[in-house]
């Protein structure tokens, strides 16, 4: 399939991935709950879904182009690594997702640890459940900032079209699928976690306590928690007891989307319940 027919299918596929993902957790969550909810599902719903189409317009309108196309271009002047070791295709594709994926976890630890990334980072933690909406919860100054950086990381790369469609795909759907507030067998997260990053594993991220938040910074690759000993198993407080968010950020009026929105001004203490100092 060349780049061009890719460009083509691009939003359909991303779409149709997007909304059965999207649906099939939802139904999940309905059906076998891991944890009640503090909030009303409908308010949060509502709010993060304002946070999605913010930032689509925003994407949309700074990015025209997109990731695929770039990657298309790059294939086209066999710019960047890949392209320069003439790896056969499907090696350049396979490699390709796997560092991007890598990218990816790099960024997330640096919005983490840098304190006026984690300002922006910060609102897509305030969510004070966990639910599939969450995985769609995130700052758009902080999705301007991914997308910049996944843009460089794919023209250094010089990822091909194709790798960067399904890394897309797989970024989007996992991160719907480990911020699912759902329920899987102790024996089948064991085994599932080894692959990929699953809902029990990411929620622990979810934590108040500042060591279970810095920590499973994969999205869809479980790897490199496990490389860079980052990894956690499990929260000190269980799954059932744990609280989900950040302390500053507990009162309903930080879910509005206008709130939100504006979050990364606030000056709020939440650090010292943390212990995370406050930026300057």
């Amino acid at each position: 399939m060349n780049a061009e027919t890719l460009l083509g299918l691009e939003a359909p596929v991303r779409l149709a991935a997007f909304i059965s993902v999207l649906v099939a957790m939802a139904l999940w969550e309905l059906l076998a709950p891991r944890r009640a909810l503090s909030v009303g599902k409908a308010w949060r719903w509502v709010n993060n879904a304002g946070v999605v189409a913010v930032d689509t317009l925003l994407v949309r309108l700074l990015f025209p182009a997109g990731a695929v196309a770039l990657g298309a271009w790059v294939e086209s002047q066999g710019w960047g690594l890949l392209g320069w070791l003439g790896l056969p295709f499907w090696v350049t594709v396979g490699v390709a997702v796997v560092v991007l994926d890598g990218v990816i976890w790099a960024q997330h630890w640096a919005f983490h640890k840098v304190p006026l990334l984690w300002r922006l980072h910060r609102m897509h933690h305030a969510d004070p459940d966990i639910d599939v909406t969450t995985g769609l919860r995130f700052h758009p100054l902080e999705i301007l900032l991914s997308m910049g950086i996944k843009l460089a990381a794919i023209l250094a790369l010089g990822a091909p079209a194709l790798a960067v469609l399904l890394f897309e795909v797989l970024l989007n759907a996992t991160s719907l699928f480990n911020h699912g507030n759902v329920r899987l067998p102790s024996g089948l997260d064991r085994w599932l976690r080894l692959v990929v990053v699953t809902p029990d594993m990411h929620r622990v991220h979810h934590s108040w306590h500042r060591d279970e938040t810095d920590s499973n910074f994969g999205f869809n690759l479980p790897w490199w928690d496990r490389l860079f000993g980052t990894y956690h198993a499990q929260p000190r407080d269980g799954h059932q007891g744990m609280t989900i968010g950040l302390h500053a950020f507990r009162d309903p009026r930080w879910l509005r989307l206008d709130r939100m929105l504006l979050q990364p001004l606030s000056r709020e203490a939440e650090e010292p319940a943390r212990g995370r100092p406050r930026p300057e």
